[in-house]
C-alpha cells in the first residue's frame, strides 16, 4: 500500500499553514490593489503594490509545500520559493526608499538589480535545490543559493537603514514619523523572516518557518495603521474603509480553522456584528469626510478671496503713491505762481510801485492774504507726500527755542489782532535749548498758534508759554475758544481732520496742519498733544522736546 507522504507529514500543519498563509495573502494583496486603485495608480501606490504581490506570491509559493500532496508541484514551487523571497526584500527596499527620500538613485536600482541576478540564476538552472527527499517530503537546498539569498536580505535592511539615515534631516515632522514607523514594521518582519528561514534552511526543520510567520500580524497591522493614521497615501476617509474592510477579512478568516458547528456559529455572529459596525463606522466616516470638503472648499474659496484683497491692497497701494506723487507735482508746480503773486502784491502794498487808491489798495491787500493761505496751503500739501513717501528730510542743530517762539508769537499777532484776539506770551526761563530742526519745529509751533486762531471766538484769548518738565522743554498753546469733543479728540491729529461739530466758528483750513506737526514732531523725537473739557470750555495744545 503506498502512502502519500507529502500529505501524512504536513496533515497537522494543514490548519495553521492556511490561517497563517491565506489570510496575510488576502489582507496584502487588498491593501496593495485598494492603495493602487485609490491613488490612481501613483508612483508609490504601484511600488507599494508590487511589494505586497511579490510578498503574496511567496505565500502562495510556500501554502503549497505545506499544503499540496503533489510531489511534482512541491519540487516546482520550492526551486523557485528563494527567488520570490529574494524579489519581495528588493521591492520592499524600493518602496520605503521612495517613502522617505522621494525616489532612490540610479545607483542604488543598480545594485537592486544586480542583487537578484545570482538567485535568478540559481533558480533558472535548476540549482536553488540539489536533491528530493521523497520519505519526508522535503527538497534538499543548495547551501550557496540559501548564502546567496540571506545576502541578498541583509543588504536590504542596510539599504533601508542607510534610506532612512540619508533623508532624515531633509525631512519635516511627519515623514519621519512615517519613515521611522513603516522601518520598524519592515525591520522586524524582515529580520525575523530572515533568521527563521536561515535556521529552517540549515538544520532542515521547517516547521521553524510557520512560527515565524506568527509576526506577519503585527507587520500588517503597523502597514495599515501607516496607511491610515500616517497618511502614506494620503486616503483620509478611503483609509476607515480599509480598516474595516480588513476588519472584516480577519473574522472571517477564522473559518478556516474552525471545526465545530458551535465554533462557526459564534464565528457568523461575530462576522455579522463586524459588517454592521463596519457598516456604522463607514456611514460614519463618510459624514467627516463630506464635511471636511466642505471646510476645505471654504478654505479654499476663502483663500482665493485673501488673494485677490492682497491684489486690490496693492494695487490701491500703488495708487495712493501715485496719487501722492501726482499732489506732491501739482503742489509744486502751483507754488512758484503762487510765491510771484504774494511777491509783486506786497510789492504793490508797500509802494514800491507807486502809490494806489484805497479801493485797489484793499483789493490787493485781499489778493496778498488768500496767496498767502494758499502757499501754507501747497506747503501742508508737499509736507504730506514727502512723510508718506518717506523723502522728508530734518537738519539737527541745536538752537533757542525761546527766540524761534517769541518770532513767531510777534509775526502772528497781527492776525490775532485782525480776528479781535488778545495772543500772549511767557516763558519761565531766558533760554531754552532743543536738539532738533529749526524750521520744521518752528512750523509746528506756527501751526499750533495759528489753529488756536482759527478756532478761537473773537473777545477770546490765547496764552502762549514755554516751561521745563522732568528736564524736557514744553511748548504750550492755551485758548478759550470752541473746544473739542470726545470724538473730535479721537481724529484730532489724522489728515483732513476739521472741527466740524462745531457750528459757531467758519475756520478755513485744510485740516492737515496738526497731522504734518505731529509728524514731524515725533520723527524727532517729541510728542504733541492735545486736553480739552469739551465744547465751548476751550482747549490746550502740548508740544515737548
Amino acid at each position: 500500500m503506498n502512502i502519500n507522504t507529502c500529505f501524512e507529514t504536513t496533515n497537522q500543519y494543514h490548519a495553521i499553514a492556511y490561517y497563517s498563509h491565506l489570510v496575510p495573502i488576502a489582507l496584502a494583496l487588498f491593501m496593495g490593489i485598494y492603495v493602487l486603485l485609490k491613488t490612481k495608480f501613483s508612483k508609490l501606490s504601484i511600488l507599494f503594490f508590487a511589494f505586497t504581490f511579490s510578498f503574496s506570491l511567496w505565500l502562495i509559493n510556500d501554502l503549497f509545500l505545506w499544503t499540496s500532496p503533489n510531489y511534482y508541484l512541491i519540487a516546482f514551487f520550492w526551486s523557485w520559493i528563494d527567488y520570490t523571497d529574494v524579489l519581495f526584500f528588493i521591492f520592499g527596499a524600493y518602496f520605503f526608499g521612495a517613502l522617505v527620500r522621494g525616489s532612490i538613485s540610479r545607483i542604488e536600482k543598480t545594485i537592486l538589480i544586480l542583487l537578484s541576478i545570482p538567485t535568478l540564476i540559481f533558480t533558472l538552472t535548476g540549482n536553488t535545490v540539489t536533491a528530493f527527499n521523497q520519505p519526508v517530503c522535503e527538497m534538499l537546498n543548495n547551501d550557496w543559493s540559501v548564502y546567496t539569498k540571506v545576502l541578498v536580505e541583509w543588504a536590504v535592511v542596510v539599504m533601508m537603514l542607510v534610506s532612512l539615515f540619508l533623508s532624515w534631516r531633509k525631512s519635516n515632522r511627519t515623514k519621519k514619523t512615517q519613515g521611522l514607523t513603516v522601518l520598524i514594521a519592515m525591520l522586524l518582519f524582515f529580520v525575523a523572516f530572515s533568521v527563521t528561514e536561515y535556521i529552517a534552511s540549515y538544520t532542515g526543520i521547517y516547521e521553524i518557518n510557520l512560527y515565524g510567520l506568527f509576526v506577519l500580524p503585527v507587520f500588517l497591522a503597523v502597514m495599515v495603521f501607516a496607511v491610515i493614521n500616517l497618511k502614506i497615501f494620503n486616503l483620509r476617509y478611503l483609509g476607515t474603509q480599509l480598516l474595516a474592510y480588513v476588519m472584516i477579512i480577519m473574522v472571517a478568516s477564522q473559518f478556516l480553522f474552525l471545526q465545530g458547528s458551535t465554533d462557526k456559529t459564534l464565528n457568523i455572529i461575530t462576522l455579522g456584528l463586524s459588517i454592521l459596525f463596519g457598516f456604522l463606522l463607514l456611514r460614519l466616516a463618510k459624514r467627516e469626510e463630506i464635511q471636511r470638503q466642505k471646510i476645505e472648499h471654504l478654505a479654499g474659496e476663502l483663500g482665493k478671496k485673501n488673494n485677490e484683497l492682497n491684489i486690490a491692497n496693492e494695487r490701491l497701494k500703488e495708487l495712493d503713491v501715485k496719487k501722492t506723487e501726482f499732489v506732491s507735482m501739482a503742489s509744486h508746480q502751483l507754488r512758484a505762481p503762487l510765491t510771484a503773486i504774494k511777491g509783486y502784491s506786497s510789492m504793490i502794498l508797500e509802494g514800491s510801485f507807486g502809490p494806489i487808491e484805497t479801493q485797489a489798495k484793499e483789493a490787493v491787500n485781499r489778493i496778498f492774504e488768500s496767496s498767502q493761505r494758499l502757499v501754507v496751503v501747497i506747503e501742508d500739501f508737499l509736507n504730506v507726500t514727502r512723510i508718506e513717501l518717506g523723502k522728508m528730510k530734518y537738519d539737527i542743530s541745536d538752537f533757542d527755542l525761546n527766540k524761534l517762539v517769541k518770532a513767531i508769537t510777534t509775526e502772528l499777532t497781527q492776525s490775532a489782532i485782525r480776528r479781535n484776539l488778545k495772543l500772549s506770551y511767557k516763558a519761565t526761563e531766558n533760554e531754552y535749548l532743543v536738539h532738533a530742526d529749526f524750521g520744521k519745529v518752528g512750523q509746528a509751533v506756527q501751526n499750533l498758534i495759528d489753529n488756536a486762531i482759527k478756532y478761537t471766538e473773537p473777545g477770546g484769548k490765547i496764552e502762549v508759554s514755554l516751561t521745563k518738565v522732568e528736564g524736557k522743554t514744553r511748548f504750550i498753546v492755551k485758548d478759550n475758544g470752541v473746544g473739542i469733543s470726545k470724538a473730535g479728540m479721537s481724529k484730532l491729529f489724522e489728515k483732513f481732520s476739521r472741527a466740524e461739530d462745531n457750528i459757531t466758528v467758519n475756520a478755513i483750513g485744510t485740516g492737515l496742519g496738526l497731522y504734518v506737526a505731529k509728524q514731524i514732531v515725533e520723527a524727532q523725537g517729541g510728542r504733541i498733544w492735545a486736553e480739552s473739557e469739551g465744547l465751548g470750555k476751550g482747549s490746550t495744545f502740548f508740544l515737548e522736546l
